[in-house]
């Protein structure tokens, strides 16, 4: 049976039909599978498995085995007598690279650098998110089993697993993204993998001025306040660009100083040559072994650290850490979940409190004053762009409320008429406290930075 007869847009034997419009005029891919495509891709994948020197294949770099496996899979084809276009073809030598090497129909997804996060959802369905929007992909995997078969190679290359007994997993992919699956009986429909990718080349701050994300005053401030060693708490919503925004405000940090970075999943890209990386370990399928970051930052402490960089704070660890902050580690940074900067105290408390410590409210409140700073946080706009919407100084305690100045905030004015959010930074009018700590520390501001009637547009 050939793979396509003709090339209508009708169904073919084992060919699922041509994608149908959708309400707005655009192709829609379908969510069937071209079950002859498959069964040829899975016999000359199991017959190529067969005839691979696996020893021999790890030896050899990695172009030389595609180009050998290209010459090999092209030989079966040919004997294999299906006859198939130069494109198809080529299509199919491609995908079973993909599945012996990569990680099988989201692999080019995985090489497309527009692509920021892959989420799949089931068998069928494949998002990804490109500018900040969410889109349906023609990706496809061949049933439960192979999503599953996926998920199994990537959480087995670093030491995961993931099963009935373990149906959650977290790790991370050699170029550092960061990937979440969990499987049935938890996920109802099917296996679920969610892929958060990072830039082979980890943004600057020249990068986060060209996107609009800060303006080049916000730009000094936020370079001068890590340079003059202030603890800062990033904070936001999923997705936001916490993490993006932290590994840029890291690059401030001199190079002079020793960084030992906490983290749940390995995702932060210090550039510096000086820096220690600790990740957390879930504990095995007895329940024992488990290393969580309160462990870590504790252990941190005992590492002559001049700054801590924990990825975000979840838990008890933000007891530990505040606690540094308060002791001679000053120029700590981390991240923290939340909707807004006085949102992000909030949730300190509630996490001091996960440690266990029953301390009174202001106890609580005023261990958190001394430690932090400032706050900065970032937000994923309706256009999907982000932005740092708010930088907040820690001023101190006024009887039992934590006070807090805003030193820069982005007002949004609206959308224009392609929906994208029209809006401009701009200071307060109000001097932070801390500008003296950058004079001590060498750095001196303009005069006319925190001018409110300085409005700086962002498109």
């Amino acid at each position: 049976m050939a793979l396509f007869r003709g090339r209508s847009n009708a169904q073919h034997d084992g060919v699922v039909a041509a994608p149908a419009a959708n309400g707005n005029g655009t192709a829609e891919p379908s969510r069937r599978v071209d079950t002859a495509r498959y069964e040829l891709k899975t016999r000359v994948h199991r017959q190529l498995i067969e005839r691979l020197d696996l020893a021999k294949v790890s030896s050899l770099p990695s172009d030389v085995v595609k180009q050998q496996i290209r010459r090999i899979v092209e030989d079966m084809l040919v004997a294999d007598e299906t006859p198939l276009s130069r494109q198809e073809r080529e299509d199919l030598v491609r995908e079973v690279q993909d599945e012996t090497f990569g990680l099988g129909p989201i692999e080019p997804l995985m090489q497309d650098p527009t692509v920021a996060d892959i989420l799949v959802n089931g068998a069928h369905e494949v998002y990804v998110e490109r500018r900040g929007k969410l889109e349906l992909t023609n990706a496809i995997f061949r049933d439960d089993a192979h999503l599953l078969q996926i998920i199994d190679r990537i959480v087995s290359a670093v030491g995961r697993r993931v099963d009935e007994s373990s149906p959650m997993v977290d790790a991370r992919l050699p170029d550092g993204s960061r990937i979440n699956a969990i499987i049935p009986p938890l996920a109802l429909n099917g296996p679920v993998l969610s892929i958060r990718r990072f830039a082979v080349d980890p943004l600057k701050m020249s990068d986060l001025l060209a996107f609009g994300t800060v303006t080049p005053a916000l730009a000094d401030v936020l370079r001068g306040a890590v340079r003059a060693r202030l603890n800062i708490l990033v904070s936001g919503g999923t997705g936001a660009g916490k993490t993006t925004l932290l590994n840029v405000l890291s690059n401030a940090i001199p190079a002079t100083e020793r960084i030992v970075t906490i983290e749940d999943s390995a995702e932060l890209q210090l550039q510096q040559d000086h820096v220690v990386r600790l990740e957390t370990r879930p504990p095995n399928i007895e329940g024992k072994g488990g290393v969580t970051q309160r462990d870590l930052v504790r252990n941190a402490l005992r590492m002559r650290p001049d700054r801590i960089v924990v990825g975000e704070v979840r838990g008890g660890e933000v007891l530990d850490m505040l606690q540094a902050m308060n002791t001679g580690h000053d120029g700590s940074l981390s991240t923290v979940h939340a909707n807004s900067s006085r949102d992000a105290l909030s949730r300190l408390e509630t996490m001091i409190l996960m440690s266990g410590l029953a301390l009174p409210v202001r106890a609580m409140r005023d261990y958190i004053a001394s430690a932090l700073d400032a706050i900065v946080h970032v937000a994923r706009l309706s256009d999907g762009t982000r932005k740092v919407v708010r930088v907040t100084e820690i001023v101190g305690m006024e009887e039992d409320v934590i006070t807090t100045q805003d030193i820069f905030k982005f007002e949004q004015e609206g959308l224009d008429k392609e929906g994208r959010v029209r809006g401009y930074h701009r200071a307060t009018g109000v001097r932070p406290k801390f500008g003296e700590r950058l004079l001590r520390a060498g750095i001196e501001l303009p005069g006319d930075l925190f001018n409110p009637e300085k409005r700086q547009a962002v498109a």
